[in-house]
């Protein structure tokens, strides 16, 4: 199982990483992307280091708009995140919207 969960807000971020944590739990083999944009990548820079850090992937667009700089272990997104997010459905990921 293959899924990508987008948190493209700071009001989506906590539901976003409960979904991680739930899947992971149900799921344990799952493949899971949780790939924030807009300000939701501020909220999860600003925040405690969270157990869903480790499959989260940043916007780059967003982190250069706003002049942020990832830290470990999240990644930074090659492109941005709606053209990851597209091509990653074409491939067969699941997508679902925190």
């Amino acid at each position: 199982m293959n899924v990508l969960i987008h948190a493209p807000t700071s009001a989506a971020l906590e539901r976003a990483r409960n979904n991680v944590l739930n899947l992971r739990k149900a799921r344990p083999d799952a493949q899971i992307r949780l790939v924030l944009n807009g300000s939701a990548v501020a909220a999860a820079l600003e925040g405690e280091s969270h157990a869903a850090d480790a499959v989260t992937w940043l916007c780059p667009n967003t982190l250069a708009r706003t002049e942020r700089v990832a830290r470990e272990p999240m990644a930074v997104l090659s492109e941005a995140a709606i053209v990851l997010l597209a091509e990653w459905q074409s491939e067969g990921w699941s997508y679902v919207r925190a």
